[in-house]
């Protein structure tokens, strides 16, 4: 049986996370409350990498919401993205942090499968910085998590987080295609306000 405390966490996290593939600012707010009911369920089971994960994101919403509330200029956050060299340190970065902290996990705690929920937090916090800059790339890392996330959760018994997980994989999938869409549609403004 589900316990309400997952059910609770997974309805305002759907929420939180379908509004931020909508380019919707209410995305902060209830992903903030979502990640508190997290961070205790995640305690629950050991997977205390999932915990520290959902406090820097109680942190990060604060923030994403305030970028993301002020914009660039008085004007909105535009999607863009990031580029290549930036790419090129970020991802090895990451996978030595996963590295790194999942040493740590396995040596000093009881932690249920380290490296793996390492991979989950490392990479979640990578995809969440590019969240709040509106970076079109945010997606392909929230792919990569959630593909690890699901059979993780499912193993710990959180059978209903690992359906919803399954899920925002595919939302990071309509997502990506439709901040393209949103960023094409920018791009191209200036151009059709400068021919008239």
């Amino acid at each position: 049986m589900t316990a309400p405390l997952e059910i609770a966490a997974n309805v305002l996290m759907t929420a939180s996370i379908i509004l931020a593939g909508r380019n919707n600012i209410h995305s902060w707010w209830i992903g903030m409350v979502g990640c508190v009911l997290f961070a205790v369920l995640f305690f629950q089971v050991n997977l205390y990498a999932d915990v520290m994960l959902q406090l820097f994101f109680i942190v990060t919403c604060v923030i994403g919401w305030l970028q993301w509330r002020r914009g660039a200029g008085g004007k909105p956050l535009p999607i863009t993205r990031t580029g290549w060299r930036s790419l090129a340190w970020v991802v090895p970065a990451g996978i030595a942090s996963v590295a790194i902290y999942g040493l740590l996990l396995h040596r000093f705690t009881n932690a249920y499968a380290p490296f793996i929920d390492s991979a989950v937090l490392v990479f979640s916090i990578i995809a969440q910085f590019l969240l709040m800059n509106r970076r079109i790339e945010t997606w392909a890392f929230w792919l990569l998590v959630n593909t690890v996330a699901v059979p993780l959760y499912y193993s710990r018994g959180l059978h209903l987080t690992a359906v919803l997980y399954a899920a925002y994989w595919v939302n990071a999938l309509i997502s990506w295609y439709w901040w393209g869409v949103q960023a094409r549609r920018a791009a191209q403004a200036p151009a059709a306000t400068a021919d008239a």
